[in-house]
């Protein structure tokens, strides 16, 4: 009979642990979780989406597919944080940055959620891909210590690639974590990043854009307009602002049309009650819709402007306004209307 040692025993007996990592779907949290790995901690990816960033709308959000990351044996999970987000971006506390992008208080949003989500998981710590220096306004050092402490993640919080430029966590203190293994990055560059993809293996990582659409200098002007009209808006209202033309019409009435094929099937899976589709009854051009309209909306306006954008453009078309779902459908005959008229109406 083969005796164990005693020490072969304990070994046996101590589990892995667990760190949730904040992962952007970019190389930086994917190197992030890589370099704990290698310390024999277990990896909890926390993928969190909103309106602005992580939903799949037609291929615009560019990411480190979740097979690739279970490849590396990264478990994956995908949480969607838009009601919370969307209260938060009314008012961020830390304000916005260069257009309408509320990043510091997007991460403390982040991080908190991920804070509070430790014991569901059995987790010891949070971990993130944040490199010191690399975005202006989350990635300061002052802006690093105002997350920690006001996501209630202080000594919880551990940036791996930037550890030895910044005071060592709890988890390195007690030798959950090795900091000599660490890294010490700063700045805006990627040669390092690239190096270190090579080193692990990681292939078909998306080039760093960031991916928030409030940081986009067009789409954001759009959102501030519209969050200022309607305090209100709700996801389904934000996934909508990311896609087509939109015009605000003098009796109130927001029109989204299409700009191709993808968007008008996009725009059509995004009709709710209440709103009223759009299209012209010879079958060709773009696809619209009509919502937040009140009685006596201007509904020659909007055909009108539908008929701007027909590929095909003749005097006079007829447009069809339905309700899906209902038999509610009216036709109108109209003429294309100006450009002028556009630039009036369009936001």
């Amino acid at each position: 009979m083969k005796i164990q040692s005693p020490n072969h025993q304990i070994t046996k007996s101590i589990k892995s642990p667990i760190s949730l990592v904040l992962h952007s779907g970019g190389l930086d949290s994917t190197i992030a979780c890589k370099i704990l790995q290698a310390q024999g901690i277990q990896i909890i990816a926390l993928y969190f989406i909103t309106p602005f960033f992580g939903y799949k709308l037609g291929g615009q959000e560019k990411i480190l597919s979740e097979r690739a990351l279970f490849d590396h044996g990264i478990e994956f999970k995908r949480i969607d944080i838009s009601d919370v987000y969307l209260e938060m971006i009314k008012n961020p506390e830390h304000g916005y940055g260069k257009h309408m992008n509320p990043c510091i208080d997007c991460r403390i949003l982040m991080v908190r959620k991920a804070i509070n989500m430790l014991r569901e998981f059995n987790a010891s710590f949070v971990a993130t891909g944040e490199v010191l220096g690399q975005r202006p306004m989350s990635q300061r050092r002052d802006a690093l210590r105002i997350i920690e402490r006001d996501s209630g993640a202080e000594g919880q919080l551990l940036r791996p690639l930037s550890a030895l430029h910044l005071p060592p966590t709890d988890m390195e203190n007690k030798g959950l974590v090795d900091r000599s293994k660490l890294l010490g990055l700063t700045g805006r560059g990627r040669k390092d990043q690239i190096a270190l993809a090579g080193k692990y293996g990681i292939k078909d990582y998306p080039a760093p854009a960031g991916g928030c659409v409030l940081a986009d200098p067009i789409l954001s002007l759009r959102f501030r307009y519209m969050f200022e009209l309607c305090p209100e808006l709700d996801v389904n209202d934000c996934l909508l602002m990311r896609m087509g033309r939109h015009f605000i019409l003098p009796d109130g009435s927001w029109l989204v049309i299409g700009r191709d094929q993808r968007e008008n099937r996009k725009i059509v899976s995004m009709i709710r009650e209440g709103d009223i589709k759009l299209d012209l009854t010879a079958g060709y051009g773009p696809t619209g819709l009509l919502r937040k309209t009140r009685s006596g909306f201007n509904a020659d306006l909007a055909a009108g402007i539908l008929c701007r954008y027909a590929r095909v453009r003749r005097r006079l078309e007829e447009v069809r306004l339905s309700v899906p779902g209902t038999e509610n459908i009216k036709t109108i005959k109209t003429f294309p209307v100006s450009d002028e008229t556009i630039n009036k109406s369009r936001i």
